[in-house]
């Protein structure tokens, strides 16, 4: 059997960033969820392939493939035959939850990082290429001017990712955050150990 054609992906194009709307938001508020739009982003999966890959439920899969269609993170992909000669409507993803920012005064959800975390276990310590570990002094501009230059690169690259659709794929995450105990700096904590 012939292998099914992929669908043709449109080339990313630079785009303005804009806040997410409530549904968006809400949409991207679910490890499993954002596990379904990293895998759809590189080949059209069906619900079944999907269940497979995440190790759940096809009703499950099913539930928060609606949720991602309904908002546009997800579009169906081409109809094809199966292996039992069924017809599969497979999904990928749109690539828009890049150009989509946060409501600051929103708490940030753990659904990014849960996500990450169980694609970092499946691929083992292994899989990892580089990373930087560090501790920086910042101000609330400082860490404003950080992302806006972090993300400024990394918007170039996605950007400009179909012109490197043959080299492998890597994901990753850049963290930044206040480290539970501190001694240091105007909004530091106090160790419960002190009075």
């Amino acid at each position: 059997m012939a292998e099914p054609e992929r669908a043709v992906r449109p080339p990313t194009a630079a785009r303005e960033r804009r806040p997410a709307t409530p549904e968006e938001a809400k949409a991207m508020g679910h490890p499993l969820r954002i596990r379904v739009l990293r895998l759809c982003l590189e080949e059209d999966l069906t619900n079944k392939e999907l269940a497979d890959r995440l190790d759940v439920t096809p009703g499950t899969v099913l539930y928060h493939v609606r949720r991602l269609v309904d908002v546009g993170f997800l579009v169906p992909g081409t109809p094809r035959t199966g292996p039992s000669g069924a017809l599969e409507k497979p999904y990928r993803a749109t690539g828009v939850t890049w150009w989509l920012n946060g409501d600051p005064n929103v708490p940030v959800s753990h659904a990014p990082v849960q996500a990450f975390r169980r694609e970092l276990d499946e691929a083992g310590l292994e899989s990892v290429r580089t990373f930087s570990r560090f501790v920086l002094h910042l101000s609330d501009e400082d860490v404003s001017e950080l992302d806006r230059r972090i993300v400024a690169v990394l918007d170039e690259f996605v950007a400009t990712d179909d012109r490197r659709r043959e080299n492998p794929v890597y994901s990753g995450m850049f963290l930044l955050h206040r480290p539970a105990r501190t001694d240091d700096g105007p909004g530091r904590r106090e160790r419960p150990d002190r009075v």
